[in-house]
This record gives structure tokens, sequence and C-alpha cells, in this order.
């Protein structure tokens, strides 16, 4: 075993100093202890009006940050309503406040309030991204952050721990992007799963933290439960240029720590690469489809949230047009690296180039605005191109590192950025050592005697939460609809400009439910009530969005038959008493077709028997066997019902 008597990697060591039940053993439920959470408002309006039902007086952890940063688009009264929503629950409960505009939640929190050797968790599946910094940090769904917030555990199945060798330098015009879509290319979006990776060797000390930060932060597109850096000089040098070098700790893996799986990544012999629509994981060498026509170049994300990223595209079209048919769009990561690029004057270059600036937030990220036309290609530093997710049905979104971009919004064209005829050497970009640090727009917990005294502003708009019935203990409902493999939280419950707006509207975010994949499926749950889902494999990878397990079960969801589930989701349905099987022999799922009739006898007894249930289908008299992976305390949220029954019955006792 990895942690056995030799020493302990970076992983083992966080986990080890926060762990408050069960044991480090892959495979078994532990109990972690959490610092620090994140969320933002896409999630955070559902996490505020948890803390409600919680009757929680303050929360209780070191730092818990609200930020603005997704729906920045006031399309009507309910975006500003949610906005005022939450800098009241913030002062009500004891949590920090980042404006709208302010930044991007996960650079702008490294920035600010990031710490070595603290955990965190956030309502948002890029949490991970603080990894960079020596932290553990993990994507889970808002009624966990709310849990957190309260001082409770979290709790995750311990992870094995993937170590990352890396060697030698990047080359020229190969980036930190480059080097996690090569371990996208190598292992798929299903390759991190129940794993948490962790980066180690000579080749890190040629990495800064923002470099990290682009690695940590895609590791959710590789399913990993988290991904971890050490905390070294390079960790140091970042928190000195923020003025928090007296946060600084050093934690790096013992000499002789070891690994419960390993790979190797030569860092000089990558090239740059490319996702093709529509999956992170369909990686490969951009020079494999040079000369596709580029009609929409987008800069920014927490994928490539740095000041250097920005900064070595305004180098690279410095001086120069951006092609005639193509939009370059910039989004600054924080209104932070927007001052420090203008100081630079790379803000003046990407204007004289024809770039148009945005405001600083997630925007085209998350489908709010700069959607694409219809089949025309757009190249992203996103770290997500699910179908649809662009805002645009039929999108054809790629993700690339800044240098591709750039090359792209010179040439027209996707080309690598090595091929470039321009006379032109690789971006040379010099930051300063101090960035030009912005508190202006972040708002402090109040003192414990006034937040009291607040009342939470609550306009129409703000809804409540759902009221959960207990599991029945036979289960007899139709399919309402099967999918297939990979399938995102994005196409169980779309985000963008049309379904954001009713984030904490359930009754009528519920109509956005699966429609990206099918559109009477609204429908159709509400005339079935009580139903099933069938999944593929990876069912539920990316956002944390528990939207997409609280729309559906307010459709009636009280079943997902699956070949397999990614990890945030899956806990996402068990916080909402909907029922997580997956096929024992992957064969069944060949077998099962929309409109068939599952029945499940005794659903408490055969949970409690053991990890294998019976489901029969009446429809074709077929019985298959699948298995659960809920421990004693997971078995008795979905009977209740979910969390929030729980919750409420504790607030009555």
């Amino acid at each position: 075993m990895a942690d056995g008597t030799g020493g302990r990697n970076v992983a083992r060591k966080l986990i080890g100093s926060h762990l408050v039940s069960g044991e480090m053993e892959p495979g078994t439920e532990i109990g972690i202890r959490i610092d620090q959470t994140l969320t933002q408002d896409a999630t955070g309006t559902m996490v505020m009006l948890e803390l409600e039902a919680l009757d929680l007086d303050r929360v209780r952890t070191d730092v818990s940050v609200q930020y603005v940063d997704h729906n920045l688009l006031q399309a009507d009264e309910r975006n500003m309503a949610d906005h005022i929503f939450l800098r009241s629950a913030c002062r009500r409960y004891g949590l920090w406040y980042s404006k709208p505009g302010n930044g991007v939640s996960h650079p702008t929190h490294m920035q600010r309030f990031g710490v070595p050797g603290a955990t965190m968790v956030g309502s948002d599946s890029h949490t991970c991204a603080a990894g960079s910094l020596g932290m553990l940090a993990m994507g889970v769904g808002g009624l966990e952050a709310a849990m957190a917030m309260a001082g409770e555990p979290i709790h995750v199945t311990m992870p094995e721990i993937w170590g990352i060798r890396l060697s030698g330098e990047l080359p020229p015009w190969v980036s930190a992007k480059d080097v996690v879509l090569e371990m996208l290319r190598r292992h798929g979006v299903r390759g991190g799963v129940n794993r948490i990776i962790e980066y180690h060797g000579p080749g890190l000390a040629s990495l800064t933290a923002m470099d990290r930060h682009v690695i940590a932060n895609m590791g959710a597109e590789l399913g990993a439960t988290t991904t971890v850096f050490p905390s070294d000089e390079r960790v140091l040098e970042f928190l000195r240029g923020e003025d928090r070098e007296d946060d600084f700790t050093e934690i790096v893996a013992d000499p002789d720590a070891s690994y419960d799986v390993t790979d190797e990544i030569d860092l000089p012999a990558l090239e740059p690469l490319i996702a093709r629509p529509s999956s992170p994981g369909d990686v490969v060498p951009v020079r494999e489809v040079a000369g596709e026509e580029v009609h929409q170049v987008v800069v920014g994300s927490s994928a490539n949230p740095g000041l250097r990223d920005f900064a070595s595209v305004a180098a690279i079209v410095k001086g120069r047009q951006v092609h005639p048919h193509v939009s370059l769009d910039v989004n600054p990561t924080s209104r932070q690296i927007l001052v420090d690029l203008t100081k630079m004057g790379a803000a003046t270059d990407l204007l004289q180039a024809g770039a148009r600036i945005h405001q600083a937030g997630c925007l085209g990220c998350i489908g709010m605005g700069q959607a694409p036309a219809i089949g025309r290609n757009s190249l992203r530093t996103f770290p997500r191109n699910f179908p649809g997710r662009s805002g645009t049905a039929d999108d054809r979104v790629w993700l690339c590192s800044p240098e591709t971009a750039a090359a792209a919004a010179l040439t027209g064209r996707i080309t690598d950025p090595r091929d470039l005829d321009l006379d032109l050497d690789p971006p040379a970009v010099r930051l300063p050592a101090r960035s030009s640090v912005n508190l202006e727009m972040l708002e402090a917990p109040l003192p414990e005697d006034e937040a009291r005294r607040v009342e939470l502003e609550k306009a129409p708009s703000i809804g409540v939460l759902p009221e959960l019935d207990p599991l029945p203990d036979d289960l007899d409902v139709p399919v309402v609809i099967k999918v297939g493999d990979d399938v995102s939280t994005d196409e169980i419950l779309m985000a963008g400009a049309q379904a954001l707006p009713y984030r904490s509207d359930i009754a009528k975010l519920a109509d956005f439910a699966f429609v990206r994949i099918d559109e009477g499926y609204p429908d159709r749950a509400r005339q079935a009530s009580a139903h099933a889902v069938v999944g593929g494999r990876n069912y539920g990878q990316g956002s944390s969005r528990e939207h997409a397990a609280i729309a559906p079960r307010h459709l009636g969801l009280r079943l997902v038959l699956a070949r397999g589930y990614a990890r945030i989701h899956w806990q996402n349905l068990v916080n909402f008493g909907i029922l997580p099987l997956e096929f024992a022999d992957e064969a069944g799922y060949d077998r099962v077709e929309q409109g068939d009739r599952l029945r499940i006898e005794g659903v408490r007894d055969a949970l409690e028997k053991g990890t294998e249930v019976e489901v029969r289908n009446v429809t074709k008299d077929e019985t298959y066997r699948a298995r659960h992976r809920l421990s004693p305390r997971q078995r008795a949220l979905v009977a209740a019902g979910g969390q929030i029954p729980a919750l409420r019955a504790r607030t009555r006792r």
C-alpha cells in the first residue's frame, strides 16, 4: 500500500491531516474536515436556501466565499434579484462576497484566499484547480457545500493516488494546457475516476503556480476526485506576488513516496494539442486538423485564467490584425488581471489587433453569451465543449491553448502555432513580480452580532427548497428516457442564458431537463410521475450543478440504472433521494428500452442485505442484476428521500 512504512505522497498528507472517519484504504468511505468553501451564483442560490433550511446561525469554516461570476447578463430582473439575495445571505451567515465582475471564482480564490495545506469544497466541479497551491480541493453538490459550511465533514470514497511524474521543460509554443490535453489524449474523460491525480518530479520546477492551476482545473475533465501539486518554491513565488507570503507552508512528497498508479510525461516531447468537438477527451495534435476554418476564438475561463495566458495572446497578435472573418473575444478572469494587462500595455495590443474585451467572468464558458454560429468552428481556451454548452445547439467547439487560439485568430484557420508564417519568435512575456492586488470588490463577513440582525432579501423569483418524499419500498416505474455513454450534466440540465435565470425556481427549471437530448422528456416525466432513467458509462460527467438531480427529481425521477457514474452527480442523486444502481452485467443495458417498466420489490431490505439488487423488467419479463455502492449513511439518505428531509428532521428536533 502506498502509505505503508514508506514515505507519504502529498495527497495522503493532506487527507491524513484532515481525516475524521474511516481509513485511507481505496474504495472505502472516509470523512474529511473542511477548512474553506467556495460557491458561485449558478449554484449558490440553492446553497443559501439550504443554509436557511439548516437554521444555521453562522458558517463554521475558516473561510467561505460566494462569487458572482456565471450569470452576469442582466437580461431580466431575476439576475440582479439573485445577486441581492446572495449578498444578503453572505451578510447574514458570515461569508465573503465577491461582487459581479470581480472575477471567476477559481483564479480569484487562488489569488486572495488559497492556503497550502487547507481543504476546500466548492459547488463547482473545477474547485479542484486549488490543488495548484497544495490544497485538497474538491467539487461537490451545493447541498454538500452547505453541510461543510455548517461544520459537517465531507464523505467521499477514498480514491487511488495516481502519480504523474513530469520531467524536462515545455518546448516553445507549448504550454500548460497541452499537458492536461495530453493526459486527456492518453486516458480520456474516465481515466481519473476514483483517483486523485498528483503531479511530481523534476519537471515541476518549470511550471508556475498558475500553470499548475491550468492542469489541476481540467482534472475534472478526466473524472478525477481532485488534482494536487506540492506546495514548493513556485507556490511561495506566487503568494509573494499576491502579498500573501505569510500564508505559505511547504508541503512536498517524501523522497520515498509511492503511488497506487503511475504514469510519466516527458515535457520536451509534447506538441500543441486540441480537443475536437464535442468532448474534452477527443484530443489530437493540432497539425492533424490544421486548415479547418475558424470564425470565433475565445480566450479566458478558469481553465486558462492566468495573466500569462492573456499576455501571450497579446504578444502574438501585437502589431497585427485578427483575420477578417474571426471574432476574437477576451474574457479576463479577474478585474485584477485586467488591471495588470492594462499596465503592461497588453490590453491595448489586444484592442488594436481587433479583439473584443468583455467583463471579468465565466460568460461563454457556461453559455452566457458568445454563442457561436451554427456549424462554425469556435476555438476556446475553455475546459469543456459538451454538445450545446456554448448556447448553440449545433455547435462546433474546440479546446486549445492560448498559443493555438492566437494562431487561429490571425490565420482564420486551425494552425499549429509553430507553423505561423509571420517571422514570430515564441512569445516572451515578462510578467510583473507583484500583482495589482484588488480588494475593493470583496466584501468581508459582518461581525456576528451585526450579522444576526440581517434579513434575507428574497424577490418573488427566489424559489424554495422542494418537498421530497421518502423512497417507496416497492418501485414500479417506467423508463422515461434512455441515454448513452458520457452524458454530461449540461445535457441532463442545460446551462446557459435560457435556463440559468431560473436556478432557484425548480419547477420552471425542470422544463429544461434532458431537452438537449430529448425535448419530450419533461412532458413524458410529468405524465409518468415516478419514473426511471437508464444511462451508459460515466453518467453525469461535468458540472457539479445539483440542479441536474433536483430538476428530474421534481418531475418524479426515483431510479437511475446506469453502466457507471461520474462521482459528483452520483452523490447528488443520493443527496436528493434518487436511487443510483449500476448494471452488474453491462449487457443488461442493451436489453432495456425507453417505455419498459422496471420493478424492485422491498427496496430497503434489498439495499440492506448486500450490494446486489434484483431489477425486474416487467415489460420484457426479464430480470437484471444491479449493484449499489451506498454506505449505511447513504442508504438512510436515499430511503428518507434525500438530505433535505434529513436536514428538516434535524432542525425540528
